[in-house]
């Protein structure tokens, strides 16, 4: 009996022991483990919710049911996750924990965020006072303005090669002092009159400028009658000379690289056979960044065709994106209203179902078309939209900017045939030799002494 007594005691000390650490009150502030309220909010909602046990283990969330939402599982997962600046994206039917992301949100975001943009102008007047803000905060933001001076140096140029109604020579341009970038100018074989000037900044595709479906862009493009240029992105290509790819993460690198496309335009510009009123950009993923900051912020742009990267809720996770502060101008920006500024001049978005563009039919496209409204332009601004497709600049996006470009370029559509393109060996495409070998003797190399060119010049403090 005594023995029967004790046990239920214990029972009853364990009981009391287990509500007292189960109770949440203000003195301890509501507490719970983390991994204990995602078990319940599983149940509760009946989900699944992946994670990496690492990242949640002895984690303790203060206030921890409060933050429920009974009536949004999304809801509640957003604040329960946002002390830790984790979030979520669905994987396989799954909420998938990850760390947060700064320049991502999601489409019901980015809806929010444009709506919210449009009530800040409502005509054209009230716009352009918006545009103005935007055009003197991001060249700042960036560290372009002032711009940093010029290096006072020759443009290095390979011997040309001649192919099938192009030809094509390597370059490199000292952008900053000992800091060069590199790539290739592809020209009509014959030339007769101005040609246009198609800049094709490179995104973060394997093989950069290198590969196969670019090299079939630019050469494409001089075929109709262009001067079309593509070079590397900071730290990739032939930058790794200089510079550890790590670095290529660096938020210097956002500056860097859209200095390069400035630089390059200014050096297109001194040939005599281009067109100054007849320059336009194309790049994809992180080079459709790079075509719509561009486009907003370069008065000679005079047409654009960003390709699968045009979005309200995602500014492009890599530092070379959106590591300087531009999306924060105006109380906070994205790249449709980026991609507004450029109005009332012709711009193709290419966009594709697999990714964050996915949206720009319905969300993002409705919003541009609204602000070339104010210029009775709503017909400059189109998308070709793929979406059973993916994240590239495949063919079928090719095919779809060479029409757009012809048409307010006056190119030849009758030379679009890629197989008359001569598909290149990288080290054809090196300006300073198969192994570096002619690497000028100013390039500075590491991480230190870029840092000391960027104090110099004043791009960082």
């Amino acid at each position: 009996m005594k023995k029967k007594a004790n046990l239920l005691i214990i029972c009853l000390l364990s009981a009391v022991c287990s509500f007292a650490q189960n109770t949440q009150t203000a003195d301890s502030a509501y507490s719970r483990p983390l991994i204990d309220v995602l078990k319940d909010i599983e149940v509760q909602f009946d989900i699944k919710i992946k994670y990496d046990a690492k990242m949640i283990d002895g984690r303790i969330l203060k206030y921890a049911d409060w933050r429920i939402k009974p009536w949004s599982v999304e809801e509640s997962l957003y604040a329960v996750l946002a002390p830790f600046d984790y979030t979520f994206v669905m994987d396989k039917g799954k909420y998938k924990i990850k760390s947060f992301e700064y320049a991502r949100t999601n489409e019901e975001g980015g809806r929010k965020f444009l709506n919210y943009l449009e009530t800040l102008y409502t005509d054209k007047d009230s716009w352009e006072k918006r545009k103005a803000e935007l055009k003197e905060c991001l060249p700042k933001a960036l560290q372009l303005s002032p711009m940093p001076a010029k290096p006072d140096s020759k443009v290095i140029l390979t011997p040309k090669r001649k192919y099938d109604g192009y030809t094509v020579e390597n370059f490199a341009i000292e952008t900053l002092p000992g800091i060069y970038v590199c790539g290739s100018i592809y020209k009509p074989l014959k030339i007769k009159d101005k040609c246009p000037v198609i800049l094709n900044p490179n995104g973060h595709f394997g093989n950069g400028r290198y590969r196969e479906d670019q090299q079939k862009r630019c050469a494409t493009q001089a075929r109709m009658g262009a001067i079309s240029a593509s070079w590397d992105l900071f730290a990739w290509g032939e930058s790794l000379l200089q510079f550890d790819g790590t670095l290529h993460r660096l938020s210097a690198a956002n500056t860097i690289q859209s200095l390069n496309t400035i630089r390059i335009l200014d050096y297109l510009l001194t040939l005599k056979e281009a067109d100054p009123e007849k320059v336009g950009i194309t790049g994809g993923s992180g080079g459709g960044s790079m075509t719509m900051m561009i486009a907003a912020i370069d008065n000679r742009i005079a047409l654009s065709i960003p390709v699968v990267m045009l979005s309200s809720h995602f500014a492009g996770g890599c530092p070379c994106e959106s590591g300087m502060p531009a999306h924060l101008c105006g109380h906070r920006t994205n790249n449709a209203e980026i991609a507004a500024m450029f109005a009332p001049k012709p711009q193709l978005a290419i966009t594709d179902g697999k990714d964050w563009s996915s949206s720009v039919p319905n969300l993002e496209l409705p919003f541009l078309k609204r602000t070339y409204g104010f210029y009775n332009a709503e017909n400059n601004i189109e998308n070709t939209h793929f979406p059973t497709e993916g994240h590239d600049y495949g063919l079928s996006k090719r095919n779809a900017i060479y029409p757009f470009i012809a048409k307010h370029f006056g190119l030849n559509l009758n030379m679009v045939d890629e197989s008359k393109v001569t598909i290149e060996k990288n080290e054809q495409m090196y300006a300073f030799g198969e192994n570096g070998e002619k690497l000028p003797a100013n390039a500075i190399k590491g991480k230190e002494a870029l840092l000391e060119v960027l104090k110099s010049v004043g791009i960082i403090d």
